[in-house]
């Protein structure tokens, strides 16, 4: 028997405003929001690797200790425009040994290559991650990508595998996740989609899976909106060759860029941002329906290489560093509520990203780490990964703003494997706390708790001087009668509630 939750206006109000807002959730689900659907994505740009997760030789293991915190299951390298101009075998082998390069992509900077393949998947074992490998395809050859492949996955006798345990892994590294180019639209090699899928086959084809070591090969896909690519790719392509296909959407703020942007802006930017965030619903939807015409079995993931917020300008050397404040947390919880609620098809998804560029989650100054209000959300909303998810009909008041109008509340659900149920709300609207009532029905709450991302202003920033200003606290405005949960929504912020 189905349980069915209902969540409404309360029948009360504290404030003079007051709308009615409904979600429905039906509990019956066995879809599972796939883990990876909260990966991350780390690229030779900017302070990402060296001065932020690689210092002084070294990896950072207070950066580390931080991902293990929120549980990060996937971490998506070596870019980004950086992947199509990189060749694996520059980062192997002795240090001293690896040639200098030129990042000719940001900033015709120097690439010592010190941080390489050894360094990225200890990286990730140290994190407990899964690597996601993108491959070169602008300025690569199949070869190329088949030699990197067989470097870290096979087992047997090949002078690759004796080159791998050479350099001190003698055990296959099992990579499951490669990409086949990245943005080949664009900085990955301005091709068109015709041309660009007879690239991806020729690429796939010498993409083989050792024994051992089953892969998923992950295309290139579209820029925003160009449903065409997706519909040629899908077209073109059978699930035999791809299991999974990207899209990327980067948030704008309809303003000049510049270092001030991340936290001088009032509401119209506030507004807009937000607006702006919920496009991705519609993003992800209309490239989800081509692909169910030619897949309707579901067998082709739909992954979102990368998406976030957009303040910064491309300035050397600190490439995309920008602030993070609480309007990028709450569109960092809204955007993984869509997710959530799209995960029978989305299956992936990386935000851009993990240290010192665009919305990442920590900032680095020396030897000293921030934590961002996004990373916060992250560590709340770890409850959803790989739990059974919930759907839900949301009916929300508005927030009116400048003559244009969004939902108010977003939200996800899910029950994870304890039974314990989580439900991620969000209320973006800037001044109004919304009351909200839910109906538990046939659901036993024997323990209800809560916590909350909020604060006082919708640009307050977490800083190496202030590092705890928009943390995680304890959230309780909110009480049980019978089967009924009445919940004070605060403004701009972000509740996870768990109910057992």
């Amino acid at each position: 028997m189905k349980k069915i939750l209902f969540i409404s206006t309360a029948i009360f109000c504290k404030t003079a405003f007051c709308q009615e807002a409904t979600i429905e959730i039906d509990s019956a689900s066995k879809i599972i929001i796939n883990k990876n659907i909260y990966g991350h994505f780390a690229e030779h740009l900017g302070r990402c690797i060296y001065d932020g997760f690689y210092r002084n030789g070294k990896i950072r293991m207070d950066i580390v200790e931080a991902m293990r915190k929120i549980h990060l299951p996937l971490l998506r390298w070596p870019g980004g425009c950086f992947a199509d101009n990189y060749h694996w075998r520059d980062g192997v082998g002795p240090k001293a040994k690896r040639p200098g390069k030129v990042n000719i992509m940001w900033g015709m900077l120097p690439e010592d290559n010190s941080f390489g393949t050894t360094e990225f998947l200890e990286l990730c074992s140290l994190i407990g991650c899964e690597p996601y490998m993108a491959g070169n395809v602008g300025t690569g050859s199949p070869e190329e990508l088949e030699s990197w492949e067989e470097y870290c996955n096979y087992s047997g006798e090949s002078e690759l595998a004796a080159l791998r345990k050479t350099n001190g892994h003698p055990e296959p590294y099992h990579v499951r996740y490669w990409g086949i180019g990245n943005e080949s639209w664009g900085c990955g090699g301005r091709m068109t989609p015709e041309t660009y899928a007879q690239k991806f086959k020729t690429f796939a084809n010498y993409l083989k899976e050792y024994p051992g070591s089953p892969i998923s090969r992950i295309a290139s896909g579209a820029e925003n909106d160009d449903y065409n690519w997706t519909e040629y790719m899908m077209s073109h392509i059978s699930p035999r060759w791809m299991q999974g296909i990207g899209v990327h959407y980067y948030t704008s703020i309809d303003d000049t860029r510049g270092p001030s942007a991340a936290t001088d802006f009032g509401e119209k930017q506030y507004f807009n941002s937000l607006r702006n965030a919920l496009i991705i619903d519609e993003i992800v939807s209309k490239h989800s329906a081509i692909m169910d015409k030619y897949d309707p079995q579901k067998k082709i993931a739909l992954i979102v290489d990368e998406w976030g917020i957009v303040t910064s300008k491309e300035d050397a050397p600190d490439f995309f560093y920008q602030q993070n404040s609480l309007r990028d947390a709450l569109m960092a919880a809204l955007t993984l509520n869509i997710f959530d609620n799209h995960c029978e098809r989305v299956r992936m998804a990386n935000l851009a990203q993990t240290v010192n560029v665009l919305q990442s989650l920590v900032l680095t100054r020396g030897d000293s780490m921030v934590l961002t209000p996004t990373y916060y959300v992250f560590d709340l909303y770890k409850v959803h990964q790989n739990a059974k998810w919930i759907p839900i009909k949301v009916q929300s008041p508005n927030y009116d703003f400048n003559y244009q109008t969004i939902p108010a509340i977003n939200a996800s659900a899910s029950i994870d494997s304890n039974g314990a149920m989580h439900i991620s709300l969000v209320n973006l609207d800037l001044t109004h706390e919304i009351p909200i009532t839910i109906h538990l029905n046939e659901w036993i709450a024997s323990k209800i708790s809560g916590q909350i991302l909020t604060s006082d202003k919708f640009n307050d920033v977490n800083t190496f001087i202030e590092p705890y200003k928009v943390i995680i606290r304890s959230f309780s405005d909110f009480r049980k009668d019978g089967k009924i949960l009445t919940v004070n929504m605060p403004s701009k912020s972000v509740v996870v509630l768990e109910i057992k």
